[in-house]
């Protein structure tokens, strides 16, 4: 392999293998942390760990020191809902003079953490189960490296702002940095009751208990970037009541799914806990962020596939992530940032780097295949929810879509939307496999562009037959016509230049050529979700995405083995993405495939039993699956993410053949399928216009049973 035709500009380092595969993650907002298991952060492994707020890591080092040794670890988590880390922890044997004087497990500190508005709460409540007072030192050592999150990404800088005088009082620690950017940022530490010693790097406290004994600390740590921004911190106890507010506001818009395997409720119970925490707090209305940590902030096509994920139990995720999209929407011609009219946002960014152009990525539209998406959502949303007065609004934005594709996305007019880097620093790659090496012919060779992937054919034909049907619900029958008969043309000649007989399935792309990259992928599985391909091919595609070289036991592999750059610990080339296989899922059950997408769906499942707290990485390695070992993980995945995290729903959805519109009044399931895994199926307050019913699915000689257990308004539920 040439290693160098691999290499991006913003690959994410990894010098040094990760220090443990079980951080702890909270998220708040723009603000988010990874810790250790202790709940502290260390400066090793891939370095990710640490206090970020808008693009910028304020706390680069935390250490907790009971007796100025680090204590035992006994167990720690973060809360089902992922609103708070707790941490048990004990002392070590606490020695003078060659005498244990207190001996270890006498102390137990419960130290517990929490994010809200811009400030890190932590508090230790520490208790003496010995029988005698103890009079022992505890506190917290910290340093702040404000690195850009680039920079912790292992991008390499000429120059960086300066550290400012850190300022000690009577509470606390200011530590601050000018930025090359002019902006001040500053991390507020303050510690509750007044801490005994205060340094620049270090707060420390007394804690004197008597037997069976208890005290109480605080910590706070509040990020402030550029004036006005700093707001003194709430008590614990207030901040703590407003996220939980927060968290239960969001959760009570969404239905409820409950079944008899222990398994797949810890799994889809995590999934929407995850989803819940990309979202609160941000002040984009309802949009998820796409991941902690390397991808904390606004993803065009990541928040449009989460809320296709999500639509059907909540579609409010859809409707903030159309009307935050509208209003970013591209106007202007602009290379340096792939902008073009009509185009839909690729990234959003906030910090130094961004403000400054050193990464591209302040307002980047590179991407091909967000646009095509956006219409796709609007669809979508308006079948889910009969929002006439949104789609109104939207309807110019839709438009704009629209036209982006015709003359901009199609630059050469062959029909075919195709994708070229226009700035220096962007994307080579601008489909959502975007790896420099992601695109390449049987022989392995990359492919020179423009580049013109399968499935983004697909996406524009489900745009514009979802475009054609809103048009005409409003009213607008030309323009319904058109779309409709440019969509058939489309999947027309799409078949003819897609379809490749010696690998009996779609080509991965055209080249700037217009010759098949003719690679086996999962590309064409979203074909299937968008329904270009033809029912001629469908079974072939199906088939081969299900075959050993693609199926690993856990899930469809992106590139099947065998491929000349197949690699199963690559990023793109042979790994598996829990959102690619639950579009493809999706994408079978359109064909009638529903036993395999229970497959898919039985083989992610597999993989929530292994990883810690359940939660399905961004993706993991494509090596086969081994009796009795859980997958391999990839070192570098964002866990949370947001698109992964959405994966079961659409699963889900695909094996019943559930679908919901709220014009028609209605809820299908068509030809719904259950695994072996998942008997009995509860789902509640599942909501279609002024309508909520309760459905009760059981599984019974391959067959599923459906009953109704409540219903409160009017709703035809229908099944075939």
């Amino acid at each position: 392999m040439d290693y160098n035709s691999v290499t991006q500009n913003f690959y994410i380092a990894t010098e040094t293998p990760p220090a443990d595969d079980r951080t702890r993650v909270l998220k708040y907002g723009a603000m988010f942390a990874v810790f250790d298991r202790y709940g502290d952060i260390r400066n090793v492994g891939l370095k990710e760990q640490g206090i970020f707020c808008e693009g910028t890591r304020f706390l680069s080092q935390l250490d907790f020191q009971l007796a100025y040794t680090r204590p035992l670890l006994l167990s720690s988590t973060t809360k089902a809902d992922n609103s708070q880390f707790v941490a048990d922890l004990a002392n070590v044997d606490i020695s003078e003079n060659g005498q244990v004087i207190i001996p270890r497990g006498t102390l137990h500190v419960l130290r517990t953490k929490f994010l809200w508005q811009g400030v890190c709460y932590e508090r230790f409540e520490v208790v003496n189960y010995g029988s005698r007072p103890v009079d022992i030192p505890f506190g917290l050592r910290f340093t702040a490296d404000f690195a850009d999150i680039f920079e912790v990404r292992g991008v390499a800088r000429e120059n960086r702002g300066r550290r400012l005088e850190d300022r000690v009082e009577m509470d606390g620690v200011i530590l601050s940095y000018r930025g090359l950017d002019d902006v001040v940022r500053r991390v507020h530490v303050i510690g509750s009751p007044r801490p005994k010693r205060i340094r620049a790097s270090e707060i420390q406290f007394d804690a004197y208990l008597e037997p069976k004994c208890q005290a109480t600390f605080n910590v706070t740590f509040a990020c402030e970037v550029g004036p006005g921004s700093y707001r003194q911190p709430k008590s614990y106890e207030r901040a703590w009541s407003s996220t939980q507010a927060e968290i239960g506001e969001l959760r009570r818009d969404s239905s409820k799914v409950h079944s008899s395997s222990d398994e797949f409720n810890r799994w889809i119970g995590r999934s929407q806990s995850d989803l819940e925490m990309m979202i609160v707090g941000n002040p984009e209305h309802d949009y998820p962020y796409a991941g902690v940590p390397w991808f904390s902030t606004v993803f065009g096509r990541d928040g449009i596939i989460t809320a296709l994920e999500y639509l059907w139990l909540n579609p409010a995720v859809a409707r903030g992530v159309l009307e935050f999209l509208a209003c970013h929407q591209a106007t202007e011609l602009n290379p340096a940032c792939e902008a073009e009219p009509g185009k839909i946002l690729h990234e959003m960014r906030k910090g130094e780097m961004s403000a400054l152009g050193e990464v591209p990525f302040g307002r980047y539209f590179g991407t091909v295949d967000a646009t095509p998406l956006f219409v796709m959502l609007a669809h979508g949303y308006y079948v889910r929810t009969g929002d006439r007065v949104l789609i109104e609004r939207l309807w110019p934005h839709l438009e704009r879509a629209l036209d982006w594709i015709e003359r901009y996305g199609d630059s050469d007019g062959d029909g075919f939307v195709e994708y070229s880097r226009r700035s220096r620093d962007g994307l080579v790659q601008q489909g959502w496999k975007d790896s420099n090496d992601s695109v390449f012919h049987a022989d392995g060779t990359l492919a020179d562009g423009p580049i013109a992937l399968c499935e983004v054919q697909g996406y524009v034909y489900a745009a514009k037959r979802g475009a054609a049907q809103l048009a005409l619900t409003l009213g607008l029958r030309d323009r319904s016509s058109a779309l409709e008969s440019q969509a058939a043309t489309l999947r027309e000649r799409f078949d003819r230049a897609y379809w490749c007989d010696e690998i009996s399935t779609y080509a991965l792309a055209l080249d700037g050529e217009k010759r098949q990259c003719k690679v086996r992928t999962s590309n064409p599985g979203h074909c299937l979700y968008t329904g270009i391909a033809s029912t001629d091919h469908a079974y072939s595609v199906a088939h081969s995405l299900l075959s050993k070289d693609f199926f690993s036991g856990w899930g469809i592999r992106t590139v099947a083995s065998g491929e000349a750059r197949y690699n199963p610990l690559s990023y793109h080339n042979g790994s598996i993405w829990p959102h690619d296989n639950a579009l493809i899922a999706a994408g079978l059950a359109h064909y009638g495939f529903r036993d395999m997408a229970g497959e898919v769906l039985s083989g992610l499942l597999s993989v929530s039993t292994f990883v810690d707290l359940n939660r399905l990485p961004e993706l993991f390695c494509g090596l086969d699956r081994r009796a009795r070992e859980g997958p391999t993980l990839y070192p570098v995945a964002c866990a949370p993410q947001a698109w992964a995290a959405g994966a079961v729903f659409l699963l889900l959805q695909s094996c019943l053949g559930l679908s919901l519109s709220a014009e028609k009044k209605q809820i299908r399931l068509d030809g719904p399928h259950l695994p072996e895994a998942i008997p009995e199926l509860w789902i509640r307050d599942l909501r279609v216009a002024d309508a909520h019913i309760d459905l009760f699915l059981e599984r019974r000689n391959n067959l599923v049973r459906l009953q109704i257990l409540d219903k409160r308004g009017e709703v035809d539920v229908i099944t075939t």
